[in-house]
């Protein structure tokens, strides 16, 4: 039977020798919570599948234009095969693309391409806590890790995604990144001075129901003087008439029944200063295109253009504006 508390006591164990490790007991108890909420029927089979992967430690690792673990010629060729039906047993690959002992995993999104945007206009993450909220499964966390953090942790309810990042933890041990399987309303509601250096909430937002307190509580998970990196969904808006409008989409919106509020980034930004949010600035806005986000052998069901008005891809099929992210930084006094 799994043992969900063995199996994150790496975890645990870091969280420990931090400065947030009063918060140890809390973070467990909302494990407690989540896994009593929902625990998926095919986690045993998941981690049963751990054991297959090949017993060698990587001779190549790249984190800063990639993530890159270990060199093909490490493997035989049934190796290759068998590594390649493992990972394969823990479709959807959502999140990536991941290059594993030379089996490249073709992810549904580019989520490089979003990296990219953001990597050089953050504030440096060496020697940070870092908190990525959300984190599917933890590829920007690895990304992170490429600018010597002190931790990185990664929250996301997933239990798919928990084991997607045991994968890679399994041949990166050693690298201040960790997971817990839980969102963000299992942790505290404070962290005032033990808080994060760095959170980021990407593609997040747009799924709360009530938006400003989920920019409140990450406010108040950051210590003083900490960065916030928020990416959500937003729409343009009049900059004259209604630069500050919100579309609340009537049910779905581009197949997803889980989107809520969509701000123009002048909402986005009160909504950021009424939470005493400083230093907001609007890093990029980019509209997601098909090649960013598609189907692929790694993630073969329905994707963007699926959701797309097949007429015109700059509406959804439900005619509202197509997604369109917007990267915002702001920080805490």
């Amino acid at each position: 039977m799994f043992d969900i508390h063995k199996f994150l006591e790496p975890t645990y164990q870091a969280i420990t020798n931090s400065r947030l490790h009063p918060w140890l007991d809390g973070f467990k108890q909302g494990i407690n919570a989540r896994m009593s909420d929902y625990t998926h029927g095919k986690i045993n089979e998941w981690a049963a599948e751990l054991e297959k992967l090949p017993d060698v430690m990587p001779d190549f690792i790249e984190l800063t234009s990639k993530v890159t673990i270990g060199s093909k010629q490490q493997l035989s060729t049934e190796q290759q095969v068998t590594l390649e039906k493992t990972l394969k047993s823990y479709h959807p690959w959502r999140k990536g693309p991941f290059h594993l002992f030379g089996t490249h995993i073709d992810t549904e999104w580019r989520s490089d391409w979003k990296w990219n945007r953001l990597k050089d206009h953050i504030a440096p993450l060496t020697d940070k806590i870092v908190l990525d909220v959300g984190c599917g499964n933890a590829y920007h966390c690895w990304r992170m890790a490429a600018q010597n953090p002190k931790l990185v942790l990664g929250i996301d309810p997933s239990q798919l995604f928990l084991m997607q990042f045991a994968i890679m933890k399994n041949y990166l041990p050693d690298l201040p990144v960790h997971f817990l399987p839980i969102g963000i309303e299992y942790l505290p509601n404070e962290i005032p001075k033990q808080g994060f250096d760095t959170i980021f909430s990407m593609g997040v937002l747009y799924h709360r129901r009530s938006p400003i307190d989920h920019i409140m509580h990450l406010k108040k998970l950051l210590k003083h003087g900490g960065e916030l990196v928020l990416e959500t969904l937003v729409i343009d808006g009049d900059e004259v008439a209604h630069p500050e409008q919100v579309l609340i989409p009537e049910n779905r919106y581009a197949q997803m029944n889980n989107v809520w509020f969509i701000p123009t980034t002048r909402m986005l930004s009160k909504w950021m200063q009424r939470c005493n949010l400083t230093d907001i600035r609007v890093l990029n806005v980019n509209q997601t295109s098909p090649e960013e986000q598609r189907a692929t052998d790694w993630m073969t069901f329905q994707s963007l253009s699926d959701y797309l008005d097949p007429n015109d891809h700059n509406k959804t099929i439900e005619g509202y504006p197509a997604p369109k992210r917007a990267i915002m930084i702001a920080k805490r006094k």
